[in-house]
């Protein structure tokens, strides 16, 4: 990787890969929620109030279905193609291992002379 990230040239090709971890927080978000939904139910005394979790649970299992087909769609998700998936998974953790070893902040950190200063 590229040790010049301010260059624009570099950043070719990062809006997709940052569109596709989105997707895919939003995705184990979404997966999340369901699980809590599903032990609320089970926790919960008043009929009433069970269903409208039921309800809202199955509104969230419709929106992980809609966020899957969509990754699936876009070639970020491949749950039926297991050595893809895994080249995927593979390639994502080394390009952030790669943007760990970035140096993002200097280690001469003296910024005099960098503005416009009067001389004393």
């Amino acid at each position: 990787m590229n040790q010049d990230y301010l260059d624009p040239k570099y950043a070719e090709g990062m809006p997709k890969m940052a569109d596709a971890s989105f997707a895919l927080d939003f995705l184990l978000s979404v997966k999340t929620g369901i699980r809590y939904y599903a032990v609320a139910i089970t926790e919960t005394a008043s009929p009433e109030l069970r269903m409208a979790l039921v309800n809202q649970m199955e509104e969230a299992i419709d929106l992980y279905e809609e966020a899957t087909e969509l990754m699936i769609k876009k070639g970020w998700l491949h749950p039926h193609d297991l050595g893809k998936q895994i080249e995927m998974d593979i390639k994502s953790a080394d390009m952030a291992l790669a943007i760990a070893e970035m140096e993002l902040f200097p280690m001469d950190t003296d910024r005099l002379g960098t503005f416009a200063t009067p001389y004393k």
